[in-house]
């Protein structure tokens, strides 16, 4: 009898690590300070909802042995409609995530900040020469990792990013002192409280968000190549053995899956969870992440302080990475391009993503504007590429490993909350 393993660490870790970046500590620390546990429920529909989407893209990926956006240019064969879809990918996961880099690396340097505050050449370098070093510095961090190309090298240095994100944050978490049968309140009673319903959506949307599933699709299509498509199998692997090869690694694949997204939900609740057990209903606020750590020394004592920093950094350096690199997978995807990772086209697209990213935080701007402009784009892209997902996953080339009818429901049900999502995001944007 084959073992099928429950838990491992692998392409879902950077699903993790891209959806725990500064935006999702900063979303997290303000709910929890706001309205205390009882938004725990929207994390955990967004996990459930993560969970079954990024299963889909993962097994895509696995069975055809490309990204969801070589997948998606077979499935979107209307002419008209390729055309609106790549315009929509390169404008919500493209321009959308080169606004997002510069969050990624504001946030990582602020958790930078807080762990080396005393720093004089930091103090030097933003009052003689007017820009924040940190970004140069993390962004080169990121450069450094991507430019190899060797996927199994960038997945073991976030692995042990979301590692260290999870000590630092889930050890705040035991520090503070939640309450336990709150959370347990917050996690099975939805409710939204008075001038909650823009905070709900953004704990939803920074979770389940478009360009992971490129991500996912991608990197889950490197680490188990599809065995029909290997060079050679063809002629030395049966269909039997190769139906039972792309079983045992879709196993894998989702053992994976079961490992690194609830992990990354448990991080954000550690998160939110902090925030409401030391600030809500206390007099006082916060208005982010690095004010929550400052805030946490007179409370928990300094190692609550360098802890919740040292998260806000990894969690900063993960997306600093996983953004551009999730923009390659999908721009060279749907555009026909070589996915090579050492190819021009792949490299290009990541390092102009990383520098404007390191523009705008190192200058100091504030990317409030194209941030608007990506959230509009991703409200509009997630229900579209949910939708897409579906078709991919139906396809009849995917034989007894296309969608069953649960399977279909399931994601039946995620696509129709994603176009409430979409439609409500857009409505929140221009109002």
């Amino acid at each position: 009898m084959q073992h099928k393993p429950l838990f491992r660490f692998g392409p879902a870790t950077l699903v993790a690590a891209a959806f725990i970046g500064p935006g999702t500590v900063v979303t997290a620390s303000m709910a929890g300070a706001q309205f205390g546990y009882g938004l725990l429920w929207a994390l955990l529909f967004a996990i459930i909802a993560t969970t079954i989407l990024q299963e889909m893209a993962a097994r895509v990926g696995v069975v055809t042995g490309a990204g969801l956006g070589e997948s998606l240019r077979q499935v979107v064969s209307q002419p008209l409609l390729k055309v609106g879809f790549i315009m929509l990918v390169v404008a919500a996961v493209v321009v959308g995530n080169s606004a997002f880099q510069g969050g990624n690396l504001t946030g990582a340097g602020m958790g930078a900040d807080g762990l080396w505050a005393d720093a004089r050449w930091v103090e030097f370098s933003r009052q003689t020469l007017g820009i924040n070093p940190w970004s140069f510095i993390i962004g080169g961090i990121a450069i450094v990792v991507l430019w190899g190309g060797y996927y199994q090298r960038i997945e073991k240095i976030l692995i042990g990013l979301v590692v260290l994100m999870s000590l630092a944050f889930l050890t705040t978490f035991a520090l503070s002192r939640p309450d336990m049968l709150a959370i347990l309140r917050g996690l099975f009673v939805p409710r939204i409280p008075d001038g909650g319903g823009l905070t709900t959506m953004a704990l939803i949307g920074t979770t389940v968000v478009p360009y992971a599933l490129f991500l996912h699709a991608a990197s889950a299509a490197r680490r188990w190549p599809a065995y029909s498509t290997l060079e050679g199998n063809q002629s030395q692997l049966s269909m039997a053995q190769q139906d039972q090869q792309t079983t045992r690694s879709l196993s894998e694949a989702r053992a994976d899956i079961r490992t690194s997204i609830p992990l990354g939900g448990l991080v954000t609740l550690a998160i939110l969870s902090t925030a409401a057990a030391a600030f809500f209903n206390q007099p006082g606020t916060i208005t982010g992440a690095a004010d929550l750590a400052r805030s946490l020394q007179p409370v928990f004592g300094t190692s609550a302080t360098y802890l919740m920093a040292g998260g806000l950094l990894a969690a900063g350096v993960s997306s600093a990475i996983t953004a551009p690199l999730a923009s390659a997978y999908a721009l060279t995807g749907v555009l026909g391009w070589s996915t090579d990772m050492r190819g021009w086209p792949f490299r290009l697209t990541w390092l102009t993503i990383i520098v404007i990213g390191m523009i705008i935080s190192s200058l100091g701007i504030q990317p409030v504007t194209l941030i608007v402009f990506a959230q509009v784009a991703n409200g509009i892209l997630l229900p579209f590429i949910t939708g897409f997902l579906l078709l991919a996953v139906n396809h009849p080339g995917l034989g007894r490993f296309a969608n069953s009818r649960r399977q279909n429901i399931l994601g039946g049900l995620v696509f129709l909350v994603a176009l409430v999502l979409g439609g409500r995001s857009i409505w929140l944007a221009f109002s």
